[in-house]
């Protein structure tokens, strides 16, 4: 059965324009020339997809939009008007419709806009499995990730204290929990971003505090240590904690007790630290900006997650999964994502890594609106664009591995083989470094 179009429209001629068109097109088309006729035409025709103009000679096509898509919800509703409003525009789409067209109708343009339509109204009608929250849990089959899901187990096997190495938006706090997860600690997970707090507010968030500690301080509050006994406690953006904080927490990380602020009693506690940072902490305990004794007592087991810009070959699986959540959350359907969208996906450098991803499919979502995500619903943020195509002669062309090398190479003879240095201008931590010294047998002094 092929698709029905409803046209609503008063200018004769482009009504008789418009039908001709889309009866070429293979569509069984039906048309009005103004609200009344249109209401019967909707009864007695039942559209699938409806060109509404504004300006009718009995009322305005925004008046009866709500009227259409309560007959027929499963429709899809174009409005045509010459008015350049943007008002106009944001309530219709907020009352449904599919689209905004303004005239003079170009055909191309219009012709686009229906095929959307269309896409949108097959979608919506097609069967959407009954909606589950996907687990947040680590996705991706790249060399890189199998790896981290080793260290993953090795660190879930144990009770030793935890350093996750990553950039911002890599999944951090993800890792931390899936630790926590499979490991024996019955008690709590609890988080706590120590960049996301006042350092004169931080101690009390860690440790807590007593009655009349400061002011404003009206009741005994415990900390996240006490609330995190018997559990874990993830500290991330550890480099941001203030020196006196720090030895503060070395301190309990060795007697495994804690005093609130404004108060005297040493309360045990047994607690699980994993900590977690965008920076080499042995970086900053080279600019004297962190304790070595701490950053040694943290970390026992180190776990390095990769950007993602060194692992697109995980991001079908990653933005599949991704985007099942999304959509559970905005109460849709989520739509398969097609091989130019990965491709467009997988052109992209990513700064800001899986959570940049998930925004951008987020949008595409929306955009979408209850139809196929389209290679143009990918909107890339920021400075960073889609990878540039290879261009040049083959014969200049070098691996990946080799500019690698040599800019990291570059880098140590500018530092005069300084690891910390390095470390901060590759935005790499220490234990990367390394690696890449050793694979590559790169020289430490000029």
């Amino acid at each position: 059965m092929s698709t029905r179009l409803l046209i609503i429209e008063d200018d004769p001629a482009l009504r008789e324009m418009l039908s001709l068109h889309f009866e070429d097109q293979g569509l069984t088309v039906a048309s009005a020339a103004n609200c009344h006729q249109g209401r019967e035409q909707l009864r007695q025709f039942e559209p699938d997809l409806v060109l509404l103009d504004q300006q009718l000679p009995d009322g305005l096509g925004i008046a009866l939009l709500p009227e259409l898509l309560s007959a027929r919800p499963e429709a899809q509703v174009l409005m045509m008007t010459g008015q350049h409003d943007l008002e106009l525009a944001i309530e219709a789409i907020k009352l449904g419709a599919a689209d905004f067209i303004h005239k003079p109708i170009q055909t191309e343009a219009l012709q686009q806009a229906v095929d959307k339509a269309l896409a949108r109204r097959q979608a919506k009608t097609a069967p959407c499995p009954a909606p589950q929250l996907p687990k947040r849990d680590l996705i991706g089959r790249s060399a890189a990730m199998l790896e981290v899901s080793k260290r993953i187990a090795l660190a879930a096997g144990s009770d030793a204290n935890v350093l996750i190495h990553g950039e911002s938006g890599t999944g951090k706090e993800i890792v931390a929990r899936l630790i926590h997860q499979y490991g024996d600690r019955s008690g709590p997970f609890v988080a706590l971003n120590c960049a996301a707090i006042v350092d004169t507010l931080l101690e009390s968030e860690l440790f807590g505090h007593e009655k009349g500690a400061f002011t404003g301080a009206d009741r005994r509050k415990p900390g996240k240590f006490e609330l995190a006994d018997g559990g874990t406690l993830f500290l991330d953006e550890i480099a941001e904690l203030a020196l006196p904080l720090q030895a503060k927490l070395l301190r309990t990380l060795q007697e495994r007790v804690i005093e609130r602020v404004g108060g005297t009693e040493t309360l045990p506690v047994d607690v699980r630290i994993i900590a977690a940072s965008h920076r080499d902490l042995f970086a900053e305990v080279e600019a004297g900006r962190f304790r070595e004794d701490l950053a040694y007592r943290l970390k026992v087991i180190e776990i390095e997650l990769p950007p993602l810009r060194e692992r697109l070959e995980d991001i079908p699986l990653l933005a599949q999964s991704l985007l099942d959540r999304i959509a559970v959350s905005h109460k849709a359907c989520p739509p398969p994502l097609s091989a130019e969208v990965i491709a467009r996906l997988q052109q992209h450098d990513w700064p800001g890594n899986v959570r940049e991803l998930e925004n951008t499919l987020t949008q595409a979502l929306l955009q979408a609106r209850d139809g196929p995500i389209l290679p143009e619903h990918i909107q890339f943020s920021g400075s960073h664009h889609a990878r540039p195509a290879p261009a040049g002669d083959a014969e200049v062309l070098r691996s990946l591995e080799e500019v690698e090398a040599e800019h990291i190479q570059r880098v140590l003879d500018h530092t005069g083989g300084h690891k910390g240095h390095s470390c901060e201008i590759l935005g790499i931590s220490r234990p990367a470094l390394d690696r890449k010294i050793a694979k590559y047998g790169l020289r430490l002094n000029k």
